[in-house]
């Protein structure tokens, strides 16, 4: 996650790519999902309940925070023109998110359900939200490379702000990816 992060994130700085580097924040915050998880599972808690939703809660922070800033990121770029550049590295990396996330995601989401974890599933949904991220990410890299459509960018930008603040409300909630079951966060 960390290599998939500094790649998109350089690569969308050098670019100017609103989505791209709301794909690289993305991949910083589900690494900071996934050290939450293993925050929550080592060492002792006193109460486990009380850990697994302050987990679940650091884990919907991250998800707004993401969001705002992919918002105004987004359209500051719309309202400003700006046109992003094709980045060959960026579709490499979106590329192999595309391979890799699902596999990863589905492999939380079985540990989720096992623990009976909503904070786990949370983590598995920011894996869910980085693979939906690389393909619209990929998609409107293509797009603005072959037909010069610049805008897809910033608008998959502020389709990735949303899916953001979909999967935080559910793991404020509890909910979980759609390969689990819901699960009772007390």
């Amino acid at each position: 996650m960390t290599l998939e992060a500094g790649v998109a994130i350089v690569a969308a700085l050098a670019a100017g790519s609103v989505a791209l580097l709301g794909f690289g924040l993305d991949s910083l915050i589900e690494l900071a999902s996934a050290s939450t998880i293993l925050w929550l599972y080592t060492g002792t808690r006193g109460d486990f309940h009380a850990a697994e939703r302050r987990a679940q809660q650091l884990i919907t922070v991250c998800f707004a925070a993401l969001a705002l800033y992919v918002t105004f990121d987004a359209i500051t770029t719309l309202a400003g023109g700006s046109h992003p550049h094709t980045s060959w590295p960026g579709v490499a990396v979106s590329a192999g998110a595309i391979v890799f996330m699902p596999l990863l995601a589905r492999a939380k989401g079985r540990v989720a359900e096992q623990l009976g974890s909503a904070a786990t599933a949370g983590d598995a949904a920011q894996s869910w939200l980085c693979a939906i991220s690389a393909a619209a990410v990929l998609l409107s890299i293509i797009a603005n490379a072959a037909l010069g459509w610049w805008w897809l960018d910033p608008v998959t930008g502020l389709g990735i702000a949303g899916l953001a603040v979909r999967e935080g409300r559910e793991a404020w909630a509890g909910e979980v990816c759609g390969d689990c079951a819901p699960l009772d966060h007390r």
